[in-house]
Parts: structure tokens; C-alpha cells; sequence
């Protein structure tokens, strides 16, 4: 591969501390990294640059086979390197649950002697600003200014200690990183680089820690006791999961994806840690997602609840009560993780972006949108939760009664749909057939659980949509039902349609509109969101199958019988995980390679939801076989 190409984004691993996440490579490389939280400036930012916007490599020097692997059910990363002369092996981790910002680094030797490359290159506001970079013995380290440094880091002071009493520092504005470790790297033009023989028995161990520059500096970590901490605590995380089906090894990948992503102490969960990753590489689809959408967030919560998960949906639906407080009128599609509301997008001009792919984008415009199916993913997610047992509180039901009143007075309006479509308002079917959920629920809420509502008009409401949608939303020339109201062109979205309740899986109209995604939106087997050739969002260029829509595809045939298509569909898609189970937001098809950010909250929640899927019918088919011989028995009686 030239050393211009980017690294192919399947070959990176993802870290995580339940407040932020990075990215390493194979080559191990940290690419990406915000500190202190996921929607944090990018200290480490050559994901979307070059090594000139910030990394942290350590690494071997020249060709090596590389395998890798998760340490039990964690996010500690175990890399084995192996070259002509020997073998290491490189274990990372962002410690869990501390309230700090660390990646911790040891290098083993295994075998021989391996040179080790080791770079540590950091650039603070995405790539661009070049801090002050110092060197100090630990006994002198002070967070207030005055030590002797330059913007290019090439001086350094502490005097003639060894670099075992060493640490490197550096800061810009409110931010510091501080790097210990055995032998640290030397200034070399902006950079500081190092490269050392690592022989069989030795064993190094690197931090890098985030803090606020006018603090105290940190302790250093003890690796071992903080090593057995956070495997331990992501072991018994993972022990709770009560799927226990053929995919469950990727479902328990999928869950943990799900936490990792999930801000441990506000309740936030992130589309995904990255901005701009590319959904058509050198086009303009490149889109920041580390942002929590209500959608994605209730959707992974109905993966977690089924799954048996609760204590995350108090967790996340006490984040809910805070981030959507106020005039209904005023509820957002996302929130930041703390839930600010204030998410506007700029374009960051001094990166040159993924494969070529501008603009790179900080924020997120569609904060701003109009999608009315969000209510309904919420009304589900809760409603679910009430169903599992999880306590209701007076303020959760008060909101939704809130949300379900003012959706009440303006379902009736057009919005930008599931896709955040940019270009006119429509009415989109998915968004009136979630419409229908919400009302769905409220009115559930009522009969089922005895709560206080306007039930009748909530009833008069829930049918006045459903009559609406099979009326509007159905076409039946194409046997099928449609995008929106004005045109004959389908959706993915619309595989949803039995998932929520809203007909039977077996229905000739869900039949026919799995029949029309087949035929329209089909390639090489994976499923589109839409034809972006219909000109529907505006936006130029293509893209690749939509690795959650054909998640909902496996869904879909399962609610319909075809429980061999969905079988084989998922083992196929199970199969385009990466070597530690990780999964993009699409994937190419005919280049074999992953496309758009990772890891995807999105492609992860759905891979669960289909297992479900898939092992209910199961279970439902095995029920009525049993049932059958007793049956017939009777009849022949």
C-alpha cells in the first residue's frame, strides 16, 4: 500500500474509558482521540490528516504479521507483532470508571529483539494548534508556567537526570498531556520521536494522561492493579448479558460497542467517537456523530433492555428528563453528552480529510431538523423499560405526556425524516408510521400500566395516523409501501414497520415491501438506505450499503417466516465484523472495505436487535412444532 493511502478503516480498534475513545491502527498508531469527552476537541487527529495532526505510534520498525485481540470482554487491547527478528506484544487501555483521561501502553518482548518506532506528536483543536512542549523531572513538575519550552518542543530541561526521572509535557490553553515512561522520545522538528530495541523478558510501560493545565499533574497509573480493574469490571458488565443464541459472541461485542459508546456517569450514548469518517471516499457525505440522537440512543436502549439491561436505561432516561427539560416545542433530534443543546457545524479547513473526503466537519447542523419519528423510538424505549420493570418516576411519565400532547397538535406537519434529509420537507412514511408508535405507547401506558392520560383522544389520534399511512403511504401499482407520500420510491426504513408493531411480519403489504427493498435497494446482497440517485437529500455523490439496514433486512425476514434468508443474511453480515468485532457504518461491497464512522453505534444495536429477532422465531417455531403432534392427535381423536 502507498504511503499516501489512508489506513483502511477495519483496521483500527477502538479504546474507551466510558467518557471518550481512540482509534488504533494495526500498526499501532493512536489516530484519533478527544479529550476529556467523545464531543472534546481532537488532540490526536491524524484519522482525518496526517501524522502532522497529531498521533501517538508504538510500534515496529519495518514489516511484521500483526494479530490482535480484545483481553476477555473488555476494550483492553493485546497486539502481537512479529518480525524477522523477533516478536512483542503492545497492551492498551484507557483505565475505566476513575474520572481521569489516560491511555496506558506496555510493550513485551516475547521472542528475539524487536526496533521499536515510537512517536508522540500532539496537536491540540483538531490537529491544529501546537502546544508547548517541556521536559521535566517529576520532582520539579508544576502545572503553572515558567519552565523553559518552544511551540516545536525541540527544548527541553530538567536538567542531567536519566529519562527513567523524566516526564514530557505538553500544553495549549486550558489543555495538557503528559507522557511518562521509561525512555521517553526527543524533539525531532515539532515531533518528538524515539526508536529502541526491545528484547525477549523487557517489558516498558508508556501514559499519556489529559488534564486541565491549571491542575496539579497526576499521579502515574501502577499498569497491573489497573489492568485487572478494568478487565474485571467490563467481565462482569458482559456476565449480565442474557442473550445466549448461536451469534452470541458478536451480540457480547455488540453490547460492550454500546457501553463503550455510553458516557458512564451522565448517560449520554454517542452515535459513534468520530467526525467525518466518509460514507463516499473524496465526497462531501462526511458527517460528525459523536453526539447523542435521541433515536439512536433509545434504539440501543431497546438492544440493552432485551438483552437484560436495566440499570442503564434509569441511567439514560434520567439523562433524558435533563436534556429535553422545557417547552416541548424546544426538543432537539441530539444533544452533546452532557446534554448542551449547542451543536453548531463548522468545517475544519486546515484538515485535509479521510481519503481526500471534505469538508471535515466539528457540530452538526441537523441538530436543528424536524424528525418526528424520534418521539416514537423514545415512546418505545420507555415503554419497554415500564414492561421489564424498570420503576416508573412521576417526572418520566409527566414528560412523555408532555411530548405525546404537543405531537398532538403538530403530527400532522412534514418533516426531514429517519435520513436528515437537507432538502425539502416531505412527508416521509417511516416518520407517520412512528408517529402511530407514539401514540401507540401512550395509549399502552394507560391500559397496560394505569397510567393518567387523555387515552380517547390519544386512541382517536393512534387510528386517524394508521388510516392516514395505508392510505398515502401505501402504493398499489408497487404492491409496496413508499418513501414518502410523493413518489414510488422505497425506503429501508420501511422494514420497521412490523418491528414497531404497527402490521404483523406476515402481512401482504410488509411481503410486498420487502419484495420492492429486494429489488430496488439490493447490492451485492447488502441493503441501501435509499436510491440517492432520486435526488431526494440533496447532496452529491453515492453510497454504500447501510450495514444497519441490512440488519433490519434479517429482521424483517424473520417477522416474515423466511427464517433461512434471515440465517443466511446475518451470517454473512456477522462475517464483515473486523478481527476484534467491530463494525462500521457501511460497508463496500465490491473494495471489501469499511466505510463511514466507527465504531457505529447504529450497525452494532441492530446486529443485536436482529439476533433477537432471529431467536424469537426460532423459539416461536419450536413451540409450535411441539405443539403440532399433540394437535393432530386430537384431530384424529
Amino acid at each position: 500500500m502507498s504511503t499516501n493511502e489512508p489506513t483502511p478503516i477495519e483496521d483500527y480498534a477502538v479504546l474507551g474509558d466510558l467518557s471518550t475513545a481512540a482509534l488504533v491502527s494495526r500498526g499501532g498508531s493512536v489516530d484519533w482521540l478527544c479529550l476529556p469527552r467523545f464531543d472534546s476537541h481532537a488532540c490526536f487527529a491524524a484519522l482525518l490528516g496526517t501524522r502532522d495532526n497529531g498521533r501517538w505510534l508504538i510500534g515496529p520498525v519495518g514489516d511484521a504479521t500483526t494479530t490482535r485481540r480484545y483481553v476477555d470482554d473488555s476494550f483492553v487491547l493485546e497486539t502481537t507483532h512479529e518480525t524477522a527478528t523477533g516478536t512483542i506484544r503492545v497492551t492498551d487501555l484507557m483505565p475505566l470508571g476513575d474520572g481521569r483521561a489516560d491511555i496506558v501502553r506496555r510493550i513485551e518482548g516475547v521472542t528475539g529483539t524487536v526496533r521499536i518506532r515510537h512517536e508522540w506528536v500532539v496537536r491540540f483543536g483538531y490537529g491544529k494548534t501546537r502546544p508547548w512542549v517541556t521536559r521535566s523531572r517529576p520532582a520539579n513538575l508544576s502545572s503553572e508556567a515558567g519552565e523553559t519550552g518552544e511551540a516545536t518542543g525541540s527544548t527541553e530541561t530538567g536538567g542531567s537526570g536519566s529519562d527513567e526521572e523524566q516526564v514530557i509535557r505538553a500544553v495549549a490553553g486550558p489543555d495538557m498531556l503528559v507522557l511518562r515512561g521509561p525512555r521517553l522520545p526527543h524533539s525531532d522538528d515539532g515531533h518528538h520521536v524515539d526508536e529502541f530495541d526491545v528484547v525477549e523478558g523487557e517489558c516498558l510501560t508508556f501514559s499519556t494522561t489529559w488534564f486541565r493545565s491549571h491542575l496539579p499533574v497526576p499521579r502515574a497509573f501502577e499498569m497491573d492493579a489497573q489492568l485487572a480493574v478494568t478487565v474485571g469490571n467490563s467481565r462482569e458488565w458482559a456476565a449480565r448479558n442474557c442473550y445466549a443464541g448461536p451469534y452470541a459472541a458478536h451480540v457480547t461485542r455488540s453490547l460492550l460497542v454500546l457501553r463503550v459508546l455510553s458516557h458512564g456517569r451522565t448517560g449520554g450514548i454517542v452515535a459513534a467517537p468520530t467526525s467525518s469518517l466518509p460514507e463516499d471516499f473524496g465526497g462531501e457525505r462526511n458527517w460528525d456523530y459523536r453526539f447523542c440522537w435521541l433515536r439512536d440512543a433509545s434504539l440501543a436502549l431497546e438492544s440493552l433492555l432485551g438483552c437484560g439491561y436495566l440499570e442503564e436505561t434509569r441511567l439514560w432516561r434520567n439523562w433524558l428528563l435533563r436534556a429535553v427539560a422545557g417547552d416541548p416545542e424546544d426538543m432537539q433530534i441530539m444533544y452533546r453528552i452532557d446534554g448542551g443543546r449547542d451543536l453548531p457545524e463548522r468545517e475544519l479547513d486546515h484538515l485535509p480529510g479521510y481519503a481526500g473526503s471534505r469538508p471535515v466537519r466539528s457540530g452538526n447542523g441537523a441538530a436543528g431538523q424536524r424528525q418526528t419519528d424520534v418521539l416514537g423510538e423514545v415512546m418505545i424505549a420507555l415503554h419497554e423499560a415500564r414492561s421489564r420493570g424498570v420503576v416508573e418516576s412521576a417526572d418520566t411519565w409527566n414528560l412523555q405526556r408532555a411530548l405525546v400532547d404537543h405531537l398532538a397538535e403538530h403530527w400532522q406537519e412534514p418533516d426531514n425524516g429517519l435520513w436528515e434529509i437537507r432538502g425539502p420537507l416531505r412527508h416521509f412514511t417511516h416518520s407517520r408510521v412512528m408517529v402511530w408508535a407514539a401514540f401507540d405507547r401512550a395509549v399502552r401506558g394507560v391500559e397496560e400500566h394505569g397510567l393518567e392520560g387523555p387515552v380517547e383522544r390519544w386512541r382517536e389520534l393512534r387510528e386517524q395516523v394508521r388510516q392516514e399511512v395505508l392510505e398515502h403511504g401505501w402504493n398499489e401499482k408497487r404492491q409496496s409501501f413508499v418513501q414518502h407520500y410523493e413518489t414510488t420510491e422505497v425506503d429501508a426504513s420501511l422494514l420497521n414497520i412490523p418491528a414497531v408493531g404497527f402490521l404483523p411480519g406476515d402481512d401482504p403489504r410488509v411481503l410486498g415491501t420487502i419484495r420492492a427493498v429486494e429489488q430496488d435497494l439490493m447490492n451485492d446482497g447488502l441493503v441501501m438506505r435509499y436510491r440517492t440517485g432520486s435526488g431526494v437529500d440533496g447532496l452529491s455523490g453515492e453510497e454504500h450499503p447501510f450495514l444497519a439496514c441490512s440488519f433490519w433486512l434479517v429482521t424483517a425476514y424473520a417477522k416474515a417466516g423466511r427464517t433461512a434468508d434471515a440465517t443466511a443474511l446475518m451470517d454473512r453480515l456477522v462475517g464483515l465484523c473486523n478481527d476484534v468485532g467491530l463494525l462500521s457504518e457501511e460497508y463496500d461491497p465490491v473494495g471489501h472495505r469499511m466505510v463511514g464512522n466507527f465504531p457505529q453505534a447504529f450497525s452494532h444495536l441492530t446486529l443485536v436487535g436482529a439476533a433477537l429477532a432471529l431467536e424469537e422465531t426460532t423459539e416461536q417455531g419450536a413451540h409450535d412444532q411441539a405443539r403440532r403432534p399433540e394437535e393432530d392427535r386430537r384431530a384424529s381423536a
